[in-house]
């Protein structure tokens, strides 16, 4: 079968790959019929040193159970499904308290020797804890919105819930990415009065708005705190939503955040130490957040799709084959697309 094996920084590739197949009685075989490129994908995109084997991308899908192993009990093959970035039994002391993430027996799609889920077909471990079978047909047209709960509006929505975003609260969300548009999304689905969007790149502060933002901030550094203070009475925000991962991000998350505030952080951190730790502290400011559990939030998330109260799908702007994911990459590495999916 075809996938997307990246090789090193700039150099992805579309290979012919051993078939995807069940190997435990755990496992489900997903024929892929929607995937796409995450931000955080850009990351070795920009910086992979070389391999001659390659790692297989991709941690994002809709779509068939083609097969299935023995002990498999909540899907059939035929059934639509939504796969989570990371798979998880669904069991463990961990996944009973929502973060299926650390989930004891789990791990990532994408990284390390596991599939990826840019090809046209993926193992799935742990499909009973993992996969959320989907009351739609593989091509409906809430696919694009359903995709979104394998990562991003689950990673916005994780955001927002350990910035403690809430009703009547001042939000701000840091990066106009993808996931923060989502963490747009959900912070006015949670109820947040005020919402602002630091971000510069004008397609994606018109979409922002769209989703619920009140206010936009385009400074950055020292400037664009001082902007978000002025549009909060000098105080700063209550919730700030960390969606980048940047020493730069931190920073000017940390000075937006009013004394006693929250920051849910899930932008990827690329720096071992937490920028402005003092700050924080000294303002008795919360800092939380890592890899979204977004399996977790899957059942509180699917009904407003369903019924179209959010539309996490319209982040989606560029649509492409497996054989044009390398261009993919290039589009959303140059800004060109705010997220790419992939489709058959």
């Amino acid at each position: 079968m075809r996938a997307t094996v990246m090789h090193g920084a700039g150099d992805v590739r579309i290979e012919n790959v051993p078939d995807a197949r069940p190997i435990e009685p755990t496992d489900a075989l997903v024929v892929v019929s929607r995937g796409c490129i995450c931000g955080s994908d850009l990351w070795p995109y920009k910086t992979m040193e070389h391999s001659d084997t390659g790692r297989r991308m991709g941690h994002e899908a809709i779509g068939v159970v083609e097969a299935i192993g023995a002990d498999v009990r909540t899907m059939k093959a035929g059934d639509v499904v939504v796969m989570p970035f990371a798979y998880s039994d669904g069991t463990c002391v961990f996944c009973r308290e929502g973060l299926h993430t650390s989930c004891i027996h789990g791990g990532f799609f994408g990284a390390g020797d596991g599939d990826g889920a840019q090809a046209e077909a993926v193992r799935v471990p742990q499909a009973d804890g993992t996969l959320v079978v989907l009351p739609v047909g593989a091509d409906d047209v809430l696919t694009p919105s359903l995709l979104t709960l394998s990562d991003v509006m689950g990673t916005g929505h994780h955001a927002a819930v350990a910035a403690e975003v809430g009703p009547g609260k001042a939000v701000a969300v840091v990066g106009d990415g993808a996931v923060g548009l989502c963490g747009v999304i959900a912070a006015r689905r949670l109820g947040a009065e005020q919402i602002i969007i630091l971000g510069r790149h004008p397609e994606r502060i018109a979409l922002a708005r769209e989703f619920g933002a009140t206010d936009v901030v385009s400074e950055r550094g020292d400037e664009a705190v001082e902007r978000v203070r002025e549009l909060t009475d000098g105080l700063g925000v209550h919730s700030v939503l960390e969606c980048v991962g940047l020493e730069q991000s931190m920073l000017t998350a940390i000075g937006i955040t009013r004394a006693g505030g929250a920051v849910g952080r899930v932008g990827v951190p690329q720096d071992e130490t937490m920028p402005a730790s003092q700050p924080a502290f000294y303002s008795n400011i919360t800092v939380g957040g890592g890899p979204a559990p977004v399996r977790a939030y899957i059942e509180e998330l699917l009904p407003d799709i369903l019924d179209g109260r959010i539309e996490p799908g319209r982040v989606f702007d560029r649509a492409v084959r497996l054989d044009e994911v390398p261009d993919g990459y290039r589009a959303m590495n140059d800004r060109e697309a705010i997220k790419v999916m992939v489709e058959p």
